[in-house]
């Protein structure tokens, strides 16, 4: 909101990753969020994404914090667990991606499309956590101070509030 004119096209991004059709789940790809912005120890990303993870996964919410503990281990699928592999490497030093991850991710189900956008979130929350966190943002301790949050951007997703 400081400034619209770089804060539309940011929101727009996140809309359109998070947001607009795909074969990835909305809670998928809120998942893919968390989980790269706890990889960047970006607090705020990660509270507010997990819980819209939480919220869009519904009665199996828990599954996002066992993601985020090691999803290696957690209960999704295959095709989930090879992306988040990808995500994890990129948010890393993405030039580490090989063709057997995104070899193992096709095997596991994964389209072209799917590998694509997993790449464009854990790349733009990189730069979101850096941008949250270079701002030193207000960061709430208490894990339930994001629950309405990660509601109202399950809900309404993600657009430029309006100025009153």
């Amino acid at each position: 909101m400081f400034r619209p004119e770089t804060g539309k096209p940011l929101y727009e991004l996140a809309q359109a990753l998070l947001r607009s059709p795909s074969s990835l789940s909305e809670a998928e790809r809120e998942l893919i969020a968390a989980f790269v912005s706890s990889k960047n120890n970006c607090m705020f990303c990660m509270s507010s994404h997990a819980a819209a993870a939480r919220y869009l996964f519904k009665d199996q919410k828990r599954v996002v914090d066992f993601v985020l503990h090691d999803y290696q281990e957690a209960p999704i699928a295959e095709k989930l667990k090879a992306l988040l592999n990808i995500a994890g490497k990129v948010q890393q030093d993405a030039r580490t991606v090989k063709a057997d991850d995104v070899d193992r991710a096709k095997e596991t189900g994964a389209t072209e499309q799917e590998i694509h956008d997993t790449v464009l979130i854990a790349a733009s929350f990189c730069m979101f956590n850096r941008y949250v966190d270079g701002l030193a943002s207000l960061t709430p301790e208490d894990p339930k101070d994001y629950e309405p949050m990660g509601e109202r951007m399950a809900e309404m997703g993600y657009s430029l509030p309006k100025k009153d």
